[in-house]
This record gives C-alpha cells, sequence and structure tokens, in this order.
C-alpha cells in the first residue's frame, strides 16, 4: 500500500481511483513562473505530448470527443481527458495493458506564477510489478513531467502555452 497521506485535499478522485486505493501514488509540486493558463494550455494540448512529455511517443485522436489513443514507453494506452476547468484542474486517466492510471493538476495563482500539483494512482498488475522492483519510479515520472511543464510554461512568449 503506497503512503497517500501527502495527497492533495483539493483533487477530485473519480471512483475508484483514490490513493488509497492505488498500488502506486505519488504527487510532486512546484512553483511555475507563469500564468496557470499558460500551464493549462500545455497540459491539455494531448496531440502536443510526445513533443514534451517524457516517455510519450505518438498521440492519435480517439473515436470520441477528448479521448486519445497514447504511445508511451511503446505500450498503447487508451486516454480519457475527464476533467477540465480552465485554468485550474485538469485530470485524464488511462487504461494499458496490465495497468489503469489517473493523474490529476492543480494549478494555483501565486505570486509570481502558479503553484502547479500533480498527482498519479496507478492500479494493476503491471503496477503492482513496477512498485515492487522500482519503488520510486512514479515520482521519477512525476519529477519529469513537472520539470517539463515549468521550462515550457516560463520560456512561452508572452506566457502562451505552446
Amino acid at each position: 500500500m503506497p503512503d497517500t497521506s501527502d495527497s492533495h485535499p483539493d483533487i477530485h478522485w473519480p471512483s475508484g481511483f483514490s490513493p488509497e486505493q492505488a498500488h502506486s501514488f505519488c504527487q510532486a509540486q512546484a512553483v511555475v513562473h507563469a500564468p496557470p493558463a499558460t500551464a493549462f494550455a500545455l497540459l491539455a494540448d494531448v496531440p502536443r505530448w510526445p513533443q514534451w512529455v517524457p516517455g510519450i511517443t505518438e498521440t492519435r485522436a480517439g473515436p470520441l470527443a477528448r479521448t486519445y489513443e497514447v504511445l508511451f514507453h511503446g505500450q498503447r494506452f487508451e486516454v480519457f481527458m475527464g476533467e477540465q476547468v480552465a485554468p485550474r484542474r485538469l485530470g485524464w486517466s488511462g487504461v494499458g495493458a496490465g495497468v489503469q492510471v489517473y493523474q490529476a493538476w492543480l494549478l494555483t495563482a501565486v505570486a509570481g506564477g502558479t503553484h502547479a500539483v500533480i498527482a498519479n494512482v496507478v492500479r494493476g498488475p503491471a503496477a503492482q510489478s513496477l512498485a515492487a522492483k522500482s519503488p520510486v519510479w512514479a515520482q521519477r515520472l512525476n519529477t519529469l513531467w513537472m520539470a517539463q511543464l515549468k521550462r515550457l510554461s516560463e520560456s512561452a512568449p508572452d506566457g502562451v502555452g505552446g
């Protein structure tokens, strides 16, 4: 059972995906020196994820609105962009072979930019296996997502995402 003591109280978890129900849970946060709208625009633009999200090499529009097929480290995931409350909240769920994930972002305006929180709940046999072999794998991914979001948001011209 992962440590869920740092779970952010303002994140909306869908049924079945609370941190307490996870095989892997992690969270990261940072201050991004750009407006929330800039960070949100980058996160919500799924077709551009391969350009900046570590491990994602391809995205394709799915058959329904707000659905995508995403290749992550060679594994195919069906992704649904769920919660989208611009420019404050974003959440998506993904299903792949032996794994289900829900990733939530919370973006809050602060002096000098945005306080960004990313949290992941991962479930399934593949998540259990990875957690046993490398307990910090999910935290490393969160740290990479956050570093890339910070870099791109802060370098965006006139506070525009991308």
